[in-house]
């Protein structure tokens, strides 16, 4: 008894918590919602417009923080939920109205970004560009639940700002800016990685709306004619079997590729990472046919025996029928200089950002510290002339504002340092007065003032 009253509990819990239906929104409200996003003209398509050619500068200019923004601007969101929404509820005119506007989307984006890249100085592919080539099996989970928490947050009362989160993790303007430039270059491998990337997003975010609306249980579309209601139901049923299928073989191929690469990575550092050899480049090419690694090594050469010894390991790795090649030197059979030239380029890329991350921090630091003589500076022209009224036998002074330690304790405190040059002796009652006015004063330097340290050297006369 004791049992099921615990296990009644639990659930009890788990439905309290985690039942979306307790902040349901009202579903015509909702269903609205999304319909208004779906749209695009006038406005909503000079916004696309806009929001392409700020991303299309961000990956140009390799800038993190106008890729971030130009995402947050753009629409794209609407039409993609507005399929799943469409399938979830058998809307068939509003999955074909989502269908036409996301593919004027993409062609108007494709269009600007690649019409940008055409009349830009900077031709080069930055970092931020390169990593939108090549989709990963990260790619399809950050799609697949980011679209989960669009559409919850989309159907409860107290929606926030889940959805231009969602625009940010599931990145969708970048890719399709990424083939805009392989257009532009007449770059097909960046072209079709980059619209590869923009696919698999759509694809798991509609995917995700539809799971959503279907688990929400929301009211399907009424028809009057139950033949139009069959018809409707079919089609529907068969874009739901046509998203899902070809989402479940990407998935399954990206997680294959995923733990090849990454078998790969394990088995160049293990095994061919030789002493005073570097190595350059690690390529891995994997197919149902025939998989290839291809490794380039810089320094001292080494034996082929070795070489032949770590390809001789393969299997353990679970590479299995791999094809190994290994090139090194600058001979007839090593690599031509400017595939070299681009090896280094792209490792230059991947390690610029982290560089002038560090440079920034660095610039910061000095201006911190230019700030604060800079304070002291002012703050002892500032009290200048409250001096030569409160203690007119001072002649000259002095603040900085440094740190004290205590050699017993290894304790620092801010203290005020303060020089001060005076034609007559003073009394220990002056010196306590000046400590004090100093110690108030002393705020302005903008950081709190532990002690005021005071130094008077009486004016020598002149003989």
């Amino acid at each position: 008894m004791e049992r099921n009253m615990e296990r009644i509990r639990i659930i009890a819990f788990f439905k309290r918590n985690f039942d979306l239906r307790q902040d349901k929104a009202d579903e015509i409200e909702t269903v609205e919602s999304i319909r208004s996003g779906i749209q695009f003209k006038g406005a909503n398509l000079w916004v696309l417009i806009f929001a392409t050619f700020i991303a299309s500068l961000g990956l140009n200019t390799n800038s993190t923080a106008v890729i971030i923004g130009a995402m947050l601007i753009s629409p794209l969101m609407g039409p993609i939920m507005g399929f799943g929404l469409g399938l979830g509820i058998a809307d068939f005119e509003m999955i074909k109205r989502s269908f036409r506007n996301f593919i004027t989307a993409t062609i108007f984006s494709v269009i600007t970004s690649t019409l940008y890249f055409l009349i830009t100085p900077i031709s080069e592919a930055q970092s931020e560009l390169l990593a939108r080539t090549q989709p990963t099996v990260y790619d399809v989970m950050i799609a697949f639940f980011g679209g989960l928490a669009g559409i919850v947050a989309s159907s409860t009362k107290s929606k926030g700002n889940v959805i231009p989160g969602v625009a940010i993790a599931t990145a969708l303007m970048p890719p399709l800016c990424t083939a805009g430039f392989g257009l532009a270059t007449g770059n097909l491998y960046y072209f079709f990685g980059a619209f590869y990337l923009f696919f698999i997003n759509t694809v798991f975010i509609s995917l995700a709306t539809f799971l959503v609306v279907r688990l929400l249980k929301y009211s399907k579309k009424q028809f009057v004619d139950k033949q139009r209601e069959k018809v409707v139901t079919r089609y529907v049923g068969m874009i739901v079997f046509c998203t899902i299928v070809p989402s479940l073989y990407l998935s399954y191929n990206l997680v294959r590729t995923s733990y090849f690469n990454e078998q790969v990575r394990t088995f160049v550092s293990h095994e061919l990472n030789f002493p005073n050899t570097q190595i350059l480049s690690r390529n891995a090419k994997f197919s149902d046919e025939i998989s290839e690694i291809k490794v380039i090594l810089i320094g001292q050469e080494v034996p082929q025996i070795m070489i032949d010894n770590a390809r001789a390991k393969l299997d353990k790795f679970g590479l299995e029928g791999t094809q190994l090649t290994v090139q090194q030197g600058f001979g007839e059979k090593a690599t031509d200089i400017n595939e070299l030239k681009s090896l280094l380029m792209k490792d230059l890329y991947k390690n610029s950002e982290a560089i002038l991350r560090t440079q920034s921090e660095e610039i910061d630091s000095l201006k911190a510290e230019l700030s604060g003589y800079k304070s002291s500076t002012l703050f002892t022209e500032r009290l200048v002339p409250e001096l030569k009224v409160l203690f007119p036998f001072i002649t000259e002074a002095s603040c900085s504002k440094t740190y004290v330690m205590n050699v017993s304790t290894n304790q620092m405190e801010n203290v005020l340092l303060v020089y001060f040059q005076t034609n007559q002796e003073l009394s220990d009652e002056e010196q306590l007065k000046m400590k004090d006015w100093l110690q108030a004063r002393g705020s302005q330097l903008g950081d709190k003032i532990n002690k005021v340290k005071l130094l008077i050297e009486k004016e020598k006369t002149k003989e």
